[in-house]
C-alpha cells in the first residue's frame, strides 16, 4: 500500500453573492470549466441540528456560477485551487478549434473579376481589419452580385458556393 505525501488542498476564501444583494465569506474547494464559463463549488458556513438539542458548525456546497455569484478576496491567491479545464469533445480534437463565424467583404475597385470585391472568413488573412461582419445570410447577398467572387484562400469559396448553387452540386446524379 502506497501514501499519498501530497497534502490535500486547503480551500481559500472567497465572497458569495446570494439572493437579496447579501454577501457572505465561503470557502471555494474547487473550480470546473464548462461549455458556457465557470462554475465554483463553494461551502457556505451554516448550522446543523446535533444530538438531542445541539447546534453545530457546518458546511453547506454547492456549485454556482463565476463571476456571476462569486468575488475574489483581496489578497487571496487562487492558484492553488482544484480546477477541472473543460476537455475538448473528439469532434473538436480532431478538427481543431473553431474558426470565428462570419464573413467580411473586402469592397474592389478598378474592372475584372473581384471588382465588385471579395467575400473572406473573418480571420482570413487578406480580409481588411475593420471591416463589419456579416451573416450568413448578408454574406450570400453579397456574393451574389455582379463582380464579387468568393475567396478560395481562406473557404469561404467552399462553405458558401454550395449554398448559392444547390448542395447537389457537383455529385453525380444516379
Amino acid at each position: 500500500m502506497t501514501t499519498s505525501s501530497a497534502p490535500e488542498p486547503v480551500p481559500v476564501r472567497i465572497r458569495v453573492l446570494l439572493p437579496g444583494n447579501q454577501e457572505v465569506v465561503a470557502r471555494l474547494c474547487s473550480r470546473r470549466q464548462v461549455r458556457d464559463g465557470w462554475r465554483y463549488e463553494v461551502g457556505l458556513p451554516a448550522y446543523s441540528n446535533g444530538p438531542g438539542d445541539s447546534v453545530e458548525p457546518a458546511e453547506y456546497r454547492v456549485w454556482v456560477r463565476a463571476p456571476d455569484h462569486v468575488r475574489p478576496v483581496d489578497g487571496v491567491s487562487y492558484d492553488a485551487v482544484p480546477t477541472e479545464y473543460l476537455k475538448p469533445s473528439f469532434v473538436e480534437e480532431v478538427l481543431g478549434p473553431r474558426r470565428p463565424s462570419g464573413w467580411v467583404l473586402a469592397k474592389g475597385g478598378g474592372r475584372g473579376p473581384g471588382r465588385g470585391g471579395v467575400v473572406h472568413a473573418v480571420d482570413c488573412e487578406e480580409a481588411p481589419a475593420g471591416a463589419p461582419v456579416l451573416t450568413l445570410e448578408r454574406a450570400l447577398n453579397a456574393a451574389e452580385q455582379p463582380g464579387v467572387r468568393l475567396c478560395s484562400l481562406c473557404g469561404a469559396a467552399a462553405e458558401l458556393d454550395p449554398v448559392l448553387k444547390g448542395f447537389d452540386h457537383g455529385f453525380d446524379e444516379t
